[in-house]
């Protein structure tokens, strides 16, 4: 069967068709479902299949827009990460043990989902425990990128990406804490909004066997991906609010408007280098780009800022925190070897593999001054974004790069124009919006000169996500988005 026409239009596109009746939920289903039976033999990227309660949910949205209900998602095929909790299926987070896991209830993100008429297709591919940036498992295998099958999707939401990329419906459900929203959308040539710390309640994306219950995850967030700019504001809205259950975590008030209508009126600070990670050629060139196009459409584009924090020291508060966090998780054996290697570390080790090491062996004490480091990093943000309405800079210091498996993550390597890094160290990009919760937007870029998706994030002031929303849309209105890989345009 082809491609048909519907195969890659946005969710938004698809919401006006299905209101004109140009198609109807049923038959979008069975599009998306024809899709994942004709390739994701290749792909991998849906590893549970939820497709007779997806007609049957589709069914159901034909019936209330004949009906001349309104409804954000009604009717739209969506995918959902795996580690989210949907009531039947496996949540297994990739650990063999709770293979056969199935929740009873349904996340608050899939709740709010389906009561706006989405039709869930089935649930996409991670890593073990969500903690790589390929996405690959015991129990459901490898997936790999649509634009070259040989490399990674990126994730931990690479199953997510390489569905959007490939046309298994517009929308998608995943998270982030380590850049999984936005690294994998970077690598698969789509769009991921990361939201604001707490705008969206994570209860029930939750590990494996624990309960679903509403609890702050340090830096951790669910948000939307697509295959268009605007769609991203469409799942959000569904996802966003406070949970029901506890009004303490998450916040009421309505997202401010985005600053600015136009490309004329924005103030952007464009970054494309690091001094502890650069970006690639590739990367930098289609910053370059961006920042030329900006000018060009009348922005006002600086390339540097005396307010733009010290990224040196941000990255290396980042890596402590975020190990500190994750590392309580760690089996004894992984955290007694840490503290062994801890113990050796010289005090001018400022290296980021040492400051993961003191993270992951973090006291108390230290991690409380830790935050105090973290909120007078929160303050120089808020001074940047007086000047700036924006921040644009890499994602990934390079395109997708070919599966590497091997067990020790600090033993990789990621090669960035001839010169090998700690495969790491690739935190430091995306943990720039991480650290302090701000909203970030991935936004695809076009194509390397190797047929691979590049990208940058487009970081906005706290709790003001409809400004990167914003200029994502207008990027990707002005300048092109998203292009299906040649081999699945079909």
């Amino acid at each position: 069967m082809a491609k048909s026409e519907w195969s890659f239009k946005s969710a938004v596109e698809l919401s006006a068709a299905l209101s004109a009746k140009k198609i109807s939920a049923v038959e979008l289903t069975r599009d998306a479902i024809d899709r994942v039976e004709r390739h994701d033999g290749k792909v991998n990227a849906i590893c549970v299949r939820d497709f007779d309660r997806a007609l049957g949910a589709a069914r159901e949205a034909d019936a209330a827009l004949g009906r001349g209900e309104r409804k954000p998602l009604l009717g739209l095929p969506v995918t959902v990460k795996e580690s989210f909790n949907v009531a039947g299926l496996p949540t297994t987070w990739g650990w063999t043990p709770q293979k056969d896991f199935r929740p009873a209830e349904d996340a608050l993100s899939i709740s709010r989902v389906k009561n706006a008429g989405g039709v869930i297709l089935g649930k996409t591919n991670v890593p073990v425990g969500l903690g790589d940036w390929q996405s690959y498992n015991d129990i459901y295998g490898t997936t790999n990128n649509p634009y070259d099958l040989g490399r990674t999707p990126g994730g931990s939401s690479g199953g997510s990406s390489a569905a959007l990329a490939a046309g298994y419906g517009p929308l998608s459900l995943g998270s982030d804490i380590g850049g999984s929203l936005r690294v994998p959308a970077f690598h698969c040539g789509v769009y991921a909004h990361k939201p604001t710390y707490n705008l969206c309640p994570t209860r029930g994306h939750t590990p494996p066997p624990f309960p679903a219950i509403p609890m702050e995850r340090d830096m951790a967030v669910i948000g939307p991906m697509a295959r268009s700019a605007a769609d991203l504001t469409l799942l959000l809205d569904v996802m966003a609010g406070p949970d029901p259950l506890d009004l303490g975590i998450g916040y009421k008030l309505a997202l401010p408007e985005a600053r600015h209508a136009g490309l004329k009126d924005f103030r952007l600070l464009v970054i494309d280098s690091h001094p502890l990670l650069p970006a690639n050629a590739d990367v930098r060139g289609a910053i370059e780009q961006l920042a030329g196009r900006l000018t060009s459409a009348g922005a006002h584009v600086a390339r540097e800022s005396p307010l733009f924090p010290d990224f040196r020291e941000a990255s290396r508060l980042y890596m402590r925190m975020l190990m500190s966090f994750l590392g309580a998780f760690f089996p004894p054996d992984i955290l007694a070897g840490a503290r062994a290697g801890a113990a050796q570390l010289s005090p001018d080790d400022t290296s980021l593999a040492a400051e993961r090491l003191r993270g992951m062996t973090s006291s108390h004490q230290a991690w409380v001054f830790d935050e105090g480091a973290r909120a007078g990093l929160r303050a120089q943000w808020r001074q940047l974004f007086r000047t700036f309405d924006a921040m644009i800079c890499p994602i990934m210091p390079t395109p997708a790069y070919p599966h590497d498996h091997s067990p020790e993550q600090e033993k990789r390597r990621i090669n960035i124009d001839g010169k090998d890094h700690v495969y790491p160290d690739q935190l430091a990009w995306p943990g720039i919006a991480t650290l302090t919760g701000l909203p970030a937007t991935a936004v695809p870029l076009g194509l390397s000169k190797d047929g691979l998706p590049v990208g940058v994030q487009i970081i906005g002031p706290f709790l003001e996500d409809r400004t990167p929303l914003k200029l994502a849309e207008l990027i990707e209105r002005e300048f092109g988005g998203f292009l299906p890989p040649p081999s699945f345009d079909d």
